[in-house]
């Protein structure tokens, strides 16, 4: 989003690489085959390298705008008295949408802890440095005063039962280990969120266990949805898809 004061950076900038990478073999190999005169593959190879650059243009623009509008609009329907708790906030890109939509209400973004291996490796080692980096972006958005951090195992919560209005979270589940790790994660995001209060996971493959585990905890209203094109990583068999649950 434009008026965007923080510094979020790229969601997994390798994958970016890669397709831009590919893109530019492509484009090589078109060029060598009309140089040969192969002109069926170089139309191949032309189409080829379109879509790929196609690709990564979606990933830029879901990484820089799209994820942002879409929880923008999820977050409007908040008004502004709830607590709310964001599982693997990494550098706040979500954690501070909702804080800014807060007056009287608080943010808290947990890091997710490095846990006797269970968290997979691109998660280790980051939570020290994404808090300092979340903290910067939180003053620069000028939502400091309502944002707390702490680094817990997103399988054991350190808060009390029904102790949130809102529980979401952005893509960070599926960095747990195992289907068993995540559903756990489940059980502890529903265990602190208050009767009648909203869950939001987003996730690009786990959802339909997140619903199923959701419907097994007693969740009322639970649906699970596609965000659409400005949450796709690339296309369609990278898409992101929401959890929607209310705890009775």
């Amino acid at each position: 989003m434009g008026n965007r004061r923080g510094k979020y950076g790229l969601d997994a900038p390798w994958a970016l690489a890669r397709l831009v990478l590919g893109a530019l073999l492509l484009l090589a190999l078109m060029l060598v085959s009309f140089a040969s005169d192969v002109v069926m593959a170089g139309v191949v190879f032309l189409a080829g390298a379109c879509y790929t650059f196609a690709s990564a243009a979606s990933h830029l623009h879901t990484t820089l705008r799209g994820r942002f509008a879409v929880w923008k609009e999820e977050l409007a329907r908040l008004d502004g008295h709830e607590n709310v708790l964001d599982l693997g906030c990494g550098r706040g890109a979500v954690l501070l949408l909702a804080a800014g939509r807060l007056t009287s209400g608080h943010a808290t973004g947990v890091h997710a802890a490095r846990a006797r291996g269970r968290i997979r490796g691109r998660a280790r080692g980051r939570s020290r440095s994404d808090e300092a980096v979340t903290r910067a972006n939180a003053e620069a958005e000028g939502v400091r005063d309502r944002v707390h951090q702490v680094t817990a195992d997103l399988r054991d919560l350190p808060f009390g039962d029904e102790e949130f209005d809102v529980v979401l979270s952005a893509l960070a589940l599926r960095d747990l280990s195992g289907a068993a790790a995540r559903e756990q994660a489940v059980r502890e995001a529903y265990r602190v969120v208050r009767p009648g209060g909203l869950l939001l996971l987003a996730d690009l493959q786990h959802t339909p266990a997140y619903e199923a585990a959701l419907r097994g905890l007693g969740a009322r209203d639970v649906r699970a949805r596609d965000l659409g094109r400005r949450y796709w990583y690339g296309g369609p068999w990278l898409r992101t898809c929401m959890v929607e649950a209310r705890k009775p």
